[in-house]
C-alpha cells in the first residue's frame, strides 16, 4: 500500500514538473493565443485561400473543374458587373460626403457648451447604428410606400405628387442613400466627437485672444487637427460602401432594373441564387483589389502615404 502511494506521488510530481516545463514565461503567450490562432486559421485563412482557388474553377454540383482565368475573363465582359460597379461608386460619391458632413456638424454641435442634455442626444444619434437593420428596413419600406407611406402623405399636404420611392431607378437609389445616411451618421458622429474632445481648449482661447471668430477657429483649428479622424472615417466609410449589401437587398432586391444592384449583392446572387461559386469568388477577389486600390488612393490624396 505504501509503495503504491509512493508511485502515485512520484507520478504526480512528474506531471507537475512537466507542466512547469511547458508553461514558461516564453511559452505561456503562445499557449494562451493558440486556440484563437487555430480558429483564425480554420474560419478565416482557410476560407480566403479556398476562395482564391475556387475563383479559378467551375463548380457543377459537387464537381469542380479547373478553368484558369475564365471566370475573370467572363467578369470583365459582364455588363451587369459594370452596372453594379457604377451603382456602388455613385452611392459612394454621393452618400459618404453627405454623411460625414452631417456627422461633423452634429459632433461640433454636441461638443458645444450651449447644448444641454448631451448624453440624451448622443445616444439618440447613435441608436440607428445598433438598431436591427431588418427591422429598420421594414419601417422604411412602410414609410416610403408609394400608396400608403407616411412620406408621400406628408408630401401630398404641400401639393407634391406621390413619389415612387422603391420602384423607380432614381428614387430607389435615393432611398438607399437616405437609409444608409440615417444608419451611419451617428456612428461617425461619435468618432468625430472623440476627436474634438482631444483638441486642447487652450488653442481656441489663444485664437479668441487674437481676434479669430468661431467660424475661423473651425476652419483653422478644428478641421486641420481632425485630419487623422477624417482619414479614418473616409477610408472606413468607403470600405463599408464598397461592401454595401443589406440596404439594397432588403429594400429593393437590387432593382428596379438593377438600379441598386451593388457589387456585393451581385456576388451574393451569383453564389447563393445561381450557385456559381467560382464566378462569385472571382467577383470577391476583384472587389478586394478595388477596395485596396481606392483606399490607397484616398490615403495618397490626403498625404498620409509618403514617397
Amino acid at each position: 500500500m505504501a509503495q503504491a502511494e509512493k508511485i502515485a506521488e512520484t507520478t504526480a510530481n512528474i506531471r507537475v514538473k512537466n507542466r512547469k516545463y511547458l508553461l514558461t514565461p516564453k511559452s505561456a503567450p503562445y499557449i494562451f493565443i493558440g486556440p484563437a490562432f487555430v480558429f483564425i486559421l480554420i474560419f478565416t485563412v482557410y476560407p480566403v485561400i479556398s476562395s482564391l482557388f475556387l475563383s479559378f474553377q467551375q463548380v457543377r454540383g459537387v464537381e469542380k473543374s479547373f478553368v484558369g482565368f475564365a471566370n475573370y475573363s467572363r467578369l470583365f465582359h459582364d455588363p451587369i458587373f459594370y452596372k453594379s460597379l457604377l451603382n456602388t461608386f455613385e452611392i459612394l460619391i454621393i452618400q459618404v460626403p453627405i454623411m460625414l458632413f452631417l456627422a461633423v456638424l452634429i459632433a461640433v454641435g454636441l461638443h458645444s457648451s450651449l447644448i444641454k442634455a448631451k448624453a440624451f442626444f448622443r445616444i439618440s444619434y447613435f441608436m440607428p447604428a445598433i438598431t436591427a437593420l431588418v427591422a429598420a428596413s421594414i419601417v422604411f419600406m412602410i414609410l416610403l410606400d408609394e400608396h400608403f407611406g407616411l412620406v408621400n402623405y406628408l408630401l401630398s399636404l404641400v401639393g407634391i405628387d406621390s413619389i415612387h420611392w422603391l420602384t423607380k431607378p432614381f428614387w430607389a437609389k435615393v432611398s438607399v442613400i437616405v437609409v444608409m445616411t440615417w444608419r451611419w451618421t451617428g456612428y461617425n458622429m461619435v468618432i468625430f466627437l472623440a476627436g474634438l474632445q482631444n483638441i486642447p481648449s487652450e488653442l481656441y482661447e489663444a485664437a479668441s485672444i487674437d481676434g479669430a471668430g468661431k467660424v475661423k477657429q473651425f476652419f483653422m483649428i478644428t478641421i486641420p487637427l481632425l485630419k487623422p479622424v477624417f482619414i479614418f472615417t473616409v477610408v472606413m466609410s468607403t470600405i463599408g460602401t464598397l461592401q454595401l449589401f443589406d440596404e439594397p437587398f432588403i429594400l429593393t432586391h437590387g432593382g428596379p432594373n438593377s438600379a441598386t444592384m451593388t457589387i456585393t449583392l451581385y456576388l451574393y446572387e451569383q453564389g447563393f441564387k445561381f450557385f456559381d461559386f467560382g464566378y462569385a469568388s472571382a467577383i470577391a477577389y476583384v472587389l478586394v483589389l478595388i477596395t485596396a486600390l481606392v483606399s490607397w488612393i484616398q490615403m495618397k490624396l490626403v498625404g498620409d502615404i509618403k514617397e
